[in-house]
């Protein structure tokens, strides 16, 4: 389920059924890297809306968490979201990127996180694309399962 007042409705009825929470993790930066930057948050966002359709009514896909590259409070933030997503009822809570960054951010268990190197996407065509997006799914997939054992 995706953050929007119809999804959030169904959220409200099956709550009790919902114990899982993914947070798109999606890099700023404007300085001469902002083009790999961009590329690893589309490529991120994409993955979480493919994941949802494999996943609706299982989990919910919270708004993407966006910070500046480089934000050594980014951790901060992102452990207080967290903890305020655990305190309202998700056992799981899952962070997706293609920043490899968060890999070694100690207060992330390594579990939660679901890293998925970008691909660049811009120059292929639909087909190709769709073929690399369904078997990043499908790898995240098994991720998301181990994590819940």
């Amino acid at each position: 389920m995706q953050w929007k007042a119809e999804d959030i409705e169904v959220y409200l009825q099956e709550k009790e059924y919902i114990d899982t929470v993914v947070i798109p993790l999606i890099p700023l930066a404007f300085g001469p890297d902002i083009k790999q930057t961009v590329e690893k948050g589309e490529f991120a966002h994409l993955l979480s809306l493919q994941l949802e359709r494999q996943f609706k009514g299982r989990m919910l896909f919270i708004p993407n968490f966006t910070y500046l590259m480089g934000d050594e409070e980014a951790s901060l933030r992102l452990q207080e979201w967290e903890r305020k997503l655990r305190d309202s009822g998700f056992t799981y809570v899952f962070f997706l990127t293609s920043d490899p960054a968060w890999r070694e951010v100690k207060e992330i268990d390594p579990k939660t996180l679901l890293f998925v190197p970008s691909v660049p996407l811009e120059h292929m065509d639909n087909q190709y694309k769709q073929s690399i997006m369904e078997d990043q799914v499908k790898q995240l997939m098994k991720e998301i399962v181990k994590g819940w054992q």
